[in-house]
């Protein structure tokens, strides 16, 4: 078998076959492969796409490329859940817990962020002593006991995958659903679930802008889920603003708190209830999603949330008293109110570039190497639709420098003002098969 046929195969739109698909990741995985070939590759399945099957045999091929994590000593049904990112997205944040309370098993791996604000693991770091450098071994047992725990992404799970889209990275073929459906898929099945509920974002702030893209990228990631064995949902959610209204890691921290005691967004909430209710259902939790909201719901009200978050963070070394006291959150020395320069209502609010202000004042990474301000980042005090008057503060800087006129610039050109506008669709729709 030669890779220049396999690569001249998919040029020219046929089907390539599950061997050729294996020999295709475990040479490269195994370097035997030129990245110049691996390139080709990639270009060549952006071009001419690839089908149902092909999608979840490259999804298998990245997965058994390196180390897989065996939850089959955990009782009961694992359900994780995974975001295609956004901005201000706590999610994981609250519905680790809140579903854990309910007694379904809540084993998540997670990572770094790269962009707007750090990833679960910097956002938990916030907290101060917590966590994520255990075993596997101290990771079922907390599972098991408590029903919740969240541990670094070990180093060899999915190498292929990590090869891959650091090349696609640079070679222009990142925009492919196929290579990007399985990219997490790999991840998601290598790390043991049972089942798995996707939230896919659409909008400004979002990798897939258009709701049809997104939708796109749902079905082939559902399909690639049941195809291989592991139930699989989709809901695709917007992100034309930010989620809730805090961009920044020990905000964000705060805000999880807040809505694990039911003080939360309106937005922040609805959504976890959403995802939360799907991750029950599968996990046999409830037999129907209004079933599974009425229990989340009674969970956040009887105390039950937030009680479990004290445990899950005492569990992982970490200070659970800051779900009572959140001043005990890293503090930005500088609080500064936007104010509006206007009357009228918000029309938009473009959510990658109120990101991007976040990241300018150290709440988030460029690059792999940068370090987290894990204090700094925004409160957002407006959403779209909402009416504000002139000098109103429509945004709170959190900062650790005194001069934010760049982060001020950025946010005035980044929030418009105009007349009333309908509010955006949170959920914009329900993907199972």
């Amino acid at each position: 078998m030669r890779m220049v046929d396999i690569i001249s195969k998919k040029r020219d739109g046929k089907e390539i076959s599950t061997e050729e698909i294996n020999f295709f990741i475990e040479g490269y995985t195994k370097g035997t492969i030129p990245d110049y070939q691996a390139s080709a590759m990639a270009m060549a399945i952006y071009f001419q796409d690839m089908n149902d099957r092909e999608k979840a045999d490259l999804t298998m091929a990245m997965v058994n490329s390196g180390e897989t994590i065996d939850l089959s000593s955990i009782d009961g049904i694992k359900v994780d859940k995974h975001s295609t990112g956004g901005v201000g997205d706590t999610t994981t944040l609250v519905l680790a817990p809140l579903v854990a309370s309910l007694g379904v098993p809540v084993a998540k791996m997670s990572g770094r962020g790269l962009g707007h604000t750090g990833g679960t693991i910097d956002k938990l770091e916030s907290i101060s002593g917590f966590h994520v450098e255990i075993t596997k071994d101290e990771f079922i047992k907390l599972v098991n006991e408590d029903k919740v725990a969240v541990m670094g992404q070990t180093g060899n799970l999915t190498p292929a995958d990590k090869k891959l889209y650091a090349l696609r990275d640079v070679t222009g073929s990142v925009n492919s659903i196929a290579l990007i459906a399985s990219s997490i898929m790999s991840k998601k099945i290598a790390a043991g679930a049972d089942a798995i509920v996707l939230d896919v974002k659409t909008g400004t702030g979002a990798f897939m802008k258009t709701e049809k893209d997104a939708e796109r990228l749902a079905h082939a990631m559902v399909k690639i889920g049941n195809d291989v064995g592991r139930n699989t949902m989709a809901i695709i959610s917007d992100m034309s603003q930010p989620l809730g209204f805090a961009v920044g890691n020990a905000l964000e921290v705060k805000e999880a708190i807040d809505t694990l005691k039911g003080n939360g967004p309106e937005d922040l909430t609805e959504l976890v209830l959403a995802l939360g209710s799907q991750m029950v259902v599968l996990a046999k939790g409830a037999e129907t999603l209004a079933e599974a909201r009425k229990k989340l719901i009674e969970s956040i009200k009887s105390g039950s949330a937030i009680k479990k978050f004290k445990l899950f963070v005492k569990n992982q070394g970490g200070d659970p008293s800051i779900a009572d006291d959140t001043d005990k959150l890293p503090q930005a020395k500088y609080k500064i109110d936007v104010p509006s320069k206007e009357s009228g209502f918000i029309s938009n609010i473009a959510a990658d570039e109120i990101g991007i202000a976040a990241m300018l004042l150290g709440a988030g990474r460029a690059t792999k190497e940068d370090k987290i301000d894990l204090a700094v980042g925004l409160i957002m005090h407006k959403k779209v639709g909402d009416k504000v008057e002139a000098g109103d503060p429509i945004v709170t800087i959190y900062s650790n420098r005194e001069d934010v006129k760049d982060v001020r610039a950025k946010i005035y050109d980044n929030i418009s003002i105009s007349n009333k506008v309908e509010k955006p669709v949170l959920i914009h729709k329900i993907i199972t098969e």
